[in-house]
């Protein structure tokens, strides 16, 4: 049997940490949601059964590449708060720097601050030079965040045959 241990990582307000098969009803209401849904990759809502699919898809991820993504949860209540980590499907052009939140949790500073533990962490762990964050263009919220991290939009492109934004996460120098 092969274990692939998951890290976690501590912010200020939030865990990220593995995903737990408790974190499925949580998970799938976020899911099952219009808004939070409308600038993702698929831009519909999820059943159940894709959103387990997700979080397997998500936890495979870290045994075969080493990085994946996590569950978000605040630290004080353990509350679910999304998704955040490093998403890397075969037909995606590098790493991307990915996050979805669940709607109650926007506009407080969480994703920003487990968007830059995710790309620290990856940064900290991995040889890579760079990475992106793939943005529909009318995702006006999630450029913020990218441009608090100091990411920078290199060009427009087509994934899965929606436009999306190209912003990518440079390494920082290091002093």
């Amino acid at each position: 049997m092969t274990m692939v241990e998951v890290p976690t990582v501590t912010t200020e307000r939030l865990r990220l940490r593995a995903f737990r098969s408790s974190d499925l009803g949580a998970y799938s209401a976020m899911q099952a949601n219009p808004e939070v849904m409308r600038h993702m990759v698929m831009g519909r809502t999820s059943t159940p059964a894709e959103v387990w699919r997700t979080m397997l898809m998500s936890l495979g991820s870290w045994a075969l590449r080493g990085y994946g993504m996590w569950a978000c949860e605040k630290i004080d209540g353990e509350v679910f708060v999304g998704s955040v980590g490093i998403f890397h499907p075969l037909d995606w052009p590098e790493p991307e720097i990915a996050y979805s939140l669940d709607q109650p949790f926007w506009g407080r500073g969480f994703a920003t601050e487990a968007t830059k533990a995710a790309r620290d962490w990856l940064f900290e762990h991995a040889s890579l030079k760079r990475a992106a964050s793939f943005i529909r263009p009318d995702n006006l919220a999630s450029k913020l965040v990218v441009e608090r991290l100091g990411a920078v939009c290199e060009r427009t492109f087509d994934l899965r045959g929606s436009a999306y934004e190209y912003w990518v996460h440079h390494r920082p120098a290091k002093n």
